[in-house]
């Protein structure tokens, strides 16, 4: 017992010492400590963390997703595990698993203080990572639609011509150019008679054109509407107002409703109360942070726009 106290001891010294010297950016000695700490204590999770933060310093990637890994097994709640280790798989493009550890940090997060500075970091790392991964995904796409789009208005163009020529040649000539044209390509030139003649193949000619043509415009604007609809969630544009916080206009993260009735971001709402004093920004009616309830409905609402619509990450 008293040896296991001993050890205990040591290991806590080492990793104080070890702060110390991360302070002063001495992270080689840093490391150094925090190894003695984990070489007596291997089952603390906060010597790892401690650990993967110089690596992290260091940009030493794949020795910070080792040390956070290990530290998940010893504290599967350890926010600090989850969110190093998810900007470790960040470096290395496994998006997907990145957001993952990102999202368990967050939500670890917001269920200690959600407040704390450290959650709009991970917050901001969320959003980085979903939107590298929607534009990882939604670059090569758009480029594919827009490849397409070029070569289907080329066939109905090539289609529309093809068959313009058909009708002007059943007609018994490819111009359709001025009554004289018209006269002297048909060898009707004599008698006035002859002339209505070509007039009116000319004018049945010109409504066969004219429908092609209209029929053709449709057919273009059907196809560009169709590909507008099908690329429409991978363009940037404005995010729905019901979305956003009444303060900060950005889509909300973590939403709560007051009394009033209105929805706010909770990390802002909070600072305000403590801050400005204990009432409901707009209505003015007195508040309480007691008095905040999740707005899950507003929160689903969003998770599933973002889902949709991966470049609103970036707004914010």
């Amino acid at each position: 017992m008293t040896e296991i106290t001993s050890s205990q001891k040591q290991a806590e010294l080492l990793k104080d010492q070890g702060n110390l010297y991360f302070k002063k950016n001495r992270l080689g000695a840093a490391i150094e400590a925090y190894t003695e700490a984990i070489t007596l204590r291997p089952d603390v999770p906060i010597y790892w963390t401690n650990r993967a933060l110089c690596h992290r310093k260091r940009n030493d990637w794949e020795r910070v997703e080792a040390d956070c890994w290990k530290a998940l097994e010893l504290d599967k709640k350890s926010v600090k595990a989850h969110y190093m280790l998810g900007l470790a798989l960040l470096q290395s493009e496994r998006y997907e698993e990145a957001v993952k550890q990102l999202e368990k940090a967050l939500e670890l997060g917001r269920g200690g203080k959600p407040t704390n500075y450290m959650v709009e970091e991970i917050w901001q790392e969320v959003a980085k990572a979903r939107y590298s991964e929607w534009e990882q995904v939604s670059g090569p796409w758009l480029q594919r639609l827009k490849e397409l789009r070029k070569f289907c208005e080329k066939a109905l163009q090539e289609s529309y011509e093809n068959t313009a020529g058909k009708v002007k040649e059943s007609k018994g000539f490819l111009n359709v150019g001025n009554l004289d044209d018209i006269l002297t390509a048909t060898g009707k030139v004599d008698t006035s008679m002859q002339a209505d003649e070509a007039k009116d193949k000319r004018n049945e000619l010109n409504l066969e054109l004219s429908a092609l043509r209209n029929s053709y415009q449709d057919q273009l604007q059907t196809l560009s509407k169709v590909f507008e609809k099908v690329s429409q969630q991978d363009i940037p544009g404005e995010i729905p107002e019901y979305l956003c916080c009444k303060i900060t206009m950005d889509i909300f993260r973590d939403p709560v409703i007051t009394p009033s009735g209105v929805t706010y971001e909770r990390a802002v709402l909070l600072e305000h109360l403590n801050k400005v004093g204990r009432f409901d920004p707009l209505t003015r009616a007195p508040l309480q942070p007691d008095q905040l309830v999740a707005n899950l409905a507003v929160k689903e609402a969003v998770q599933v726009y973002l889902s949709e619509h991966g470049w609103a990450y970036k707004s914010n």
